[in-house]
């Protein structure tokens, strides 16, 4: 089984959601982590109840970024690995799209990433450690209400493979993406229960939608993440890889 002693992390957007479930199975294989969210009660309480440190802060600042990095350095002395889960998942047609709600948007899901790895390049070339980007299947083209989403994580998988090639052959560090299908989180429950559908609509999804009979969760994805945060990933870097039910691009047509 794999053992994370030793190794620290940061996991932001670790409140909930897949970014809960990464940091709770990286503590499980022994590792820390420093639980970050936008909201303090709610990270506290996944923090205290997996006795690790907490930082709450809107990554759209550039400050906050920094401050995120220089809080781990203060309890770890060190980064190991740096996963970028956190995102904003805002909703708008083209037509409500203004450029604050843009930049907005822009600026959570693919110039914070930048921010973080910037701020914590010594440390993770020191470690020779691992970055992870949590992005999403809409960066190939995405909803129509999710434009700037689905835009801004086609920009965060560039910037992995940028880094992924420059930052491992000048400072050691690995940097790898993991898409997402259609994940079952508490949020996404909601969102769905807002948007009129009935409590417990993921349980009546058709095979079209979940052909395995259940909708991913985020434990699933967590469980592949942590193979990319250790040397037992070999030398891979510059990667983007998706995890859904079927082939996003190529799918099979259904039967008639």
């Amino acid at each position: 089984m794999m053992n994370l002693e030793g190794k620290t992390y940061i996991v932001t957007g670790s409140s909930m959601g897949i970014g809960e479930a990464i940091a709770r199975r990286i503590v499980n294989l022994n590792g820390k982590v420093l639980i970050h969210g936008l909201e303090n009660d709610a990270t506290q309480d996944v923090a205290e109840s997996l006795k690790m440190p907490f930082f709450v802060g809107d990554l759209v600042s550039p400050k906050i970024c920094e401050e995120l990095v220089s809080k781990a350095i203060e309890e770890f002395g060190e980064i190991y690995g740096l996963i970028n889960n956190a995102g904003a998942v805002l909703r708008n047609l083209i037509e409500e799209t203004d450029a604050d709600f843009w930049d907005r948007v822009m600026n959570i899901n693919a110039r914070a990433p930048m921010l973080l790895i910037r701020a914590a390049l010594n440390e993770l070339s020191a470690s020779k450690g691992y970055v992870l980007n949590i992005g999403s299947v809409n960066a190939y083209s995405g909803e129509p209400n999710l434009l700037a989403y689905s835009a801004s994580k086609g920009a965060l998988m560039t910037l992995t493979r940028n880094l992924g090639d420059t930052l491992h052959r000048d400072y050691g560090i690995k940097v790898n993406q993991i898409n997402p299908g259609w994940v079952l989180s508490e949020g996404e429950k909601q969102r769905k229960i807002d948007e009129g559908m009935e409590d417990d609509w993921y349980k009546k999804l058709g095979k079209e939608e979940a052909p395995s009979g259940r909708m991913i969760t985020p434990e699933d994805i967590a469980f592949t993440a942590v193979n990319f945060l250790t040397e037992n990933f070999g030398p891979i870097s510059g990667q983007v890889i998706e995890l859904s039910q079927f082939p996003f691009i190529g799918r099979n047509a259904p039967k008639c």
